[in-house]
């Protein structure tokens, strides 16, 4: 599913990864654990893959944005020595605060920045190129770095439109709306400026309200297009997709 490549050098930033949604829709295919605990081949959690290939790309520093279930997610993972990396919990507590508000709940981990990925989308992105075009952008002003995927059905999950290495537009997803576009793939490079707009202890959408608010104020979102393979598990139909297109080579 990913190509080879060479090793890549260790990274000095954390990777937070959101994974305390409730997944109701994808309820009816993991009824009994977290959908970042749902089994994609062998047994074996999709949340561990998903930890595997960063750790292939050279991220050592990981950050679990734990709520419901989180029990399970830390009992299965522990504190990383498994996998060859570490890993710190940061708990969404008795309220669920969207993606955005647990994120603030991990701001002491933003030194001054951290890669941040959705705990149900896997795209094999190369995090060195990644944060190479963030730094670039962050000398321009960027305030965060969004990876982007090329999709055949871009209205399933809402588009965005860039230019000249910057994002100018984010468009709702549009039901019966078909045709290729540029989705956003769930990898970020977040400064800590821009989590500082987000209120503590509110529910807050990252990808609904962050984004969306810092470029009608004017503020720069740098682009990062890429031709990786992007999956999202979030729906029962999505994730038997990805299991049957597994590599055998990809099980532990």
């Amino acid at each position: 599913m990913r190509p080879r490549r060479s090793l890549p050098v260790t990274l000095d930033l954390p990777v937070i990864v959101l994974c305390g949604g409730l997944g109701t829709r994808l309820r009816s295919a993991v009824p009994d654990r977290p959908k970042a605990l749902a089994p994609v081949g062998g047994g074996q959690p999709f949340l561990e893959v998903q930890l595997e290939l960063l750790r292939d790309r050279g991220a050592r520093r990981f950050v679990l944005c734990v709520g419901h279930m989180a029990d399970q997610i830390e009992a299965a993972l522990g504190d990383g020595r498994g996998l060859g990396v570490h890993i710190d919990y940061v708990r969404d507590g008795e309220q669920l605060l969207g993606t955005a508000g647990a994120l603030k709940r991990a701001e002491r981990h933003f030194a001054p920045a951290a890669f941040v990925t959705n705990g149900d989308t896997y795209t094999d992105v190369d995090l060195g190129q990644l944060l190479q075009a963030h730094r670039a952008a962050r000398a321009a002003g960027a305030v965060a770095t969004l990876t982007l995927a090329r999709v055949a059905d871009a209205g399933r999950f809402g588009s965005i439109e860039f230019a000249g290495g910057r994002v100018t537009q984010f468009r709702e997803k549009e039901l019966g709306a078909v045709g290729g576009g540029w989705v956003n793939s769930g990898v970020y490079v977040i400064g800590r400026e821009l989590l500082a707009r987000v209120p503590a202890g509110e529910v807050v959408s990252l990808e609904r309200d962050v984004f969306p608010a810092a470029l009608r104020d004017g503020l720069t979102l740098a682009a990062f297009p890429q031709g990786a393979a992007f999956h999202d598990i979030g729906t029962p139909d999505a994730l038997r997709e990805f299991v049957a297109r597994r590599e055998p080579t990809h099980v532990a």
